[in-house]
């Protein structure tokens, strides 16, 4: 009589949760090993036997087993051809408008910067030159004082003698003159210093019969200067400058006592008063 009992897997797969009976038989027929455990324990731990649904894995690994390695390498898809990278940078410069805003504001403030250090460095270089030039003034200005106060000193003229009276002056007449009085006479203690009346060039020295030992002083302009009966030549040639002492008082030559005779004589010529001559150029008795 004939089963109608359905397979509960019809797959074929045959579940081993129900082992077969111990039969005291090995696998091959020969006497079981006594120290195995039972079957039932031992199928407990045993994975479900395939069926059917193994036959994929067979077929691929039969066409491993016939394409080979050289196969599964001709079949592998090439590897793309590696494209390099253009520079970056400009791309984004140019791609991205606020990166070129930004490098044209810095460019911007760079030349600024620049323009600003060079305006400030030619005002440094000015007022330097400024200063300097203006310390240059100031030194020639100085300079320019100096020389025209030496020149003023220079130029100035001065009494013949410190202590001294007026004994005679100029046109007056006496017995023991043969003309006229030619010049002013300062009377002073013997030995008493004799100094220049201004700048200018001892020309003549020495004895000079009535006038004495005498001394001509040139001045600048022409102007001679006479220093007459004078005990002493101290400068008998060469320049002199005002208050230089030239020589000392005496009374030699035509003389009552010991005085200094003094005539000036512009160009070398004739006498003219000392005296007004004297006080045109400031100086007083």
């Amino acid at each position: 009589m004939a089963s109608t009992h359905t397979p509960a897997h019809p797959s074929g797969t045959q579940l081993l949760d129900h082992p077969a009976p111990f039969t005291g038989q090995g696998p091959f027929g020969g006497p079981a090993d006594e120290t195995a455990p039972p079957a039932a324990e031992t199928s407990r731990h045993r994975m479900p036997r395939q069926g059917r649904g193994t036959a994929p894995l067979l077929g691929v690994t039969a066409v491993a087993a016939t394409l080979g390695a050289t196969g599964f390498a001709s079949a592998t898809p090439a590897a793309a051809p590696a494209v390099e990278a253009p520079d970056e940078q400009p791309v984004a410069l140019s791609a991205d408008p606020g990166l070129a805003l930004a490098a044209r504001i810095q460019q911007q403030a760079d030349s600024q910067r620049t323009a600003a250090e060079e305006s400030a460095r030619v005002q440094a270089a000015q007022e330097a030159e400024a200063k300097r030039a203006a310390q240059i003034a100031q030194q020639e200005q100085a300079k320019r004082a100096a020389e025209e106060a030496e020149k003023a000193k220079l130029a100035a003229i001065k009494l013949p003698v410190k202590d001294y009276r007026l004994s005679a002056h100029y046109g007056q007449s006496a017995r023991y003159w043969a003309k006229l009085h030619t010049g002013l006479d300062f009377a002073a203690d013997q030995g008493e210093p004799v100094y220049a009346v201004g700048q200018g060039t001892i020309t003549s020295a020495g004895w000079a019969g009535a006038y004495g030992y005498r001394i001509v002083e040139t001045l600048p302009d022409g102007t001679e200067i006479w220093y007459c009966h004078l005990s002493s030549i101290i400068k008998g040639s060469g320049k002199v400058v005002p208050g230089q002492q030239i020589g000392k008082v005496g009374a030699t030559g035509n003389v009552t006592g010991a005085h200094l005779h003094v005539e000036v004589r512009p160009g070398g010529g004739a006498p003219v008063d000392p005296e007004s001559w004297f006080e045109q150029r400031g100086v007083t008795f």
